[in-house]
């Protein structure tokens, strides 16, 4: 009977300390820490060259254009023949 009266003395001590982590999680030094990890995680971002930037950029236009201009294509086909078939 006595284990089970500290089990819950306990679960009341671990709900409490939850709830006061949970109230500093939002603490300014927490959240100037989570800033500077921030900061610390851009920092390792590897940035692609702008000539890399602007030549992956011409070939996605390209390519756009080609695939809209084949959809656009397959689509008026497709249109003429559901056409002709219903007259």
């Amino acid at each position: 009977m006595a284990k089970k009266k500290s089990a819950r003395g306990s679960k009341a001590r671990q709900s409490a300390a939850g709830a006061v982590q949970q109230a500093s999680r939002y603490s300014p030094a927490a959240i100037s820490q989570f800033v500077q990890e921030v900061k610390a995680e851009f920092a390792k971002i590897v940035w692609p060259e702008k000539k890399v930037v602007i030549g992956m950029t011409g070939f996605v236009i390209v390519l756009v254009f080609f695939i809209s201009l084949y959809l656009g294509t397959v689509d008026l086909l497709l249109g003429k023949l559901v056409s002709f078939i219903i007259k």
